[in-house]
């Protein structure tokens, strides 16, 4: 049994784990206990923008994709 996923189903997928990295980043820096996660932050906040500029691009995509339409 294939799942089908689709474009924009990767999109929605691509937002929904850029948001949860960003949140994950903003919970790590404001943790002033002893680290018991070695998590570097600058990686994870990049990881996390890079994610967030993909799902930008789809969306762009889609916006062009229904204003081109005739």
């Amino acid at each position: 049994m294939q799942f089908p996923l689709s474009f924009w189903d990767f999109g929605l997928w691509l937002a929904v784990v850029a948001i949860i990295l960003l949140a994950t980043a903003e919970i790590i820096s404001s943790y002033n206990g002893e680290a018991t996660i070695f998590i570097e932050k600058s990686r994870l906040e990049a990881a996390a923008l890079i994610l967030g500029l993909l799902f930008m691009f789809i969306v762009a995509i889609r916006v062009y994709e229904i204003i081109t339409l005739p």
